[in-house]
């Protein structure tokens, strides 16, 4: 088994490593990460204090110049990084999370409760998704990144329901779910231990996308003017660079910029993974 299992998981390895934009993707996000990780510490250089005269253009004084109130723009790059992707790590999560829950426990269980969790799916599912948000938000202001993460969390959550669901529906009515059941084992084991890792690909892929929705909902909303003022994101510099987009075309073009190529990235990583992981791709 633990050889067939080398064998698989090498197969996969192959399939992705001959995807040159799935390569690309990957290797766009583990240089994001380090850049996150380990620049504040090499390029140490301050991005909330104003330490040098303002709306410096990029390869002069500063790398990539200085904002209104004089701070470094790629000090604030390396900040915003590791916001940005700590927003969209544990938005998904919790998406990812809820959705998962919502849609295993009715895909399994059928009937009357299947029936009430998807018409609850549903409702959220008409509503704008973005719409609710800035609502929600703006009730419950000042916004904080963990109310942002927190609000993605509790109203992105349907799509993955019904990906989960769908893949439950299906796997419960395989042979070796029926075996479990003849034995007497717990439903709780069959859904984790027999039906969850048999469920994980799309899962795994969705987790993806959902990072690369949360990057850009995350943008939306700070360039709205509902971030987080404390926790400079790329969304929130692009917020900040509104009045200067014609002055100082800096300011926006960088966080622009690396919200894209990271929304790219993820969907290229997404799409790669799930080539990868499918049986019938050769």
């Amino acid at each position: 088994m633990d050889h067939n299992r080398f064998v698989a998981t090498r197969k996969i390895l192959r399939r992705f490593f001959r995807n040159a934009t799935a390569v690309f993707g990957a290797a766009t996000i583990s240089l994001v990460l380090i850049i996150a990780t380990v620049g504040p510490f090499l390029y140490n250089v301050s991005s909330t204090s104003p330490s040098y005269s303002p709306l410096l253009p990029p390869f002069s004084t500063r790398p990539l110049g200085t904002d209104d109130l004089g701070r470094d723009i790629m000090a604030q790059m390396m900040a915003g990084a590791r916001v940005s992707m700590i927003v969209a790590f544990f938005a998904a999560i919790s998406t990812v999370f809820i959705g998962l829950t919502v849609g295993a426990v009715s895909g399994y269980k059928g009937g009357a409760i299947d029936s009430l969790l998807m018409r609850i799916t549903d409702i959220f599912l008409m509503i704008p998704t973005f719409i609710l948000m800035i609502v929600v938000l703006t009730i419950f202001a000042p916004s904080t990144i963990e109310k942002i993460i927190l609000v993605m969390g509790l109203l992105a959550w349907p799509v993955t329901a019904r990906l989960t669901r769908a893949q439950f529906l299906t796997l419960k009515q395989q042979q070796f779910v029926d075996a479990q059941r003849v034995m007497g084992v717990k439903e709780r084991t069959i859904i984790f231990r027999q039906i969850l890792p048999n469920a994980a690909s799309p899962l795994i892929v969705q987790f993806s996308y959902e990072m690369a929705t949360a990057i850009l909902t995350e943008a939306g909303l700070s360039f709205l003017g509902l971030g987080d003022p404390n926790n400079l994101s790329w969304g929130y510099m692009l917020y900040e660079s509104i009045p200067f987009l014609r002055s100082a075309w800096w300011m926006s073009l960088f966080p622009g910029i690396a919200i894209f190529l990271m929304v790219l990235s993820l969907n290229l990583l997404g799409d790669g993974v799930n080539e990868s992981l499918s049986p019938y791709v050769r």
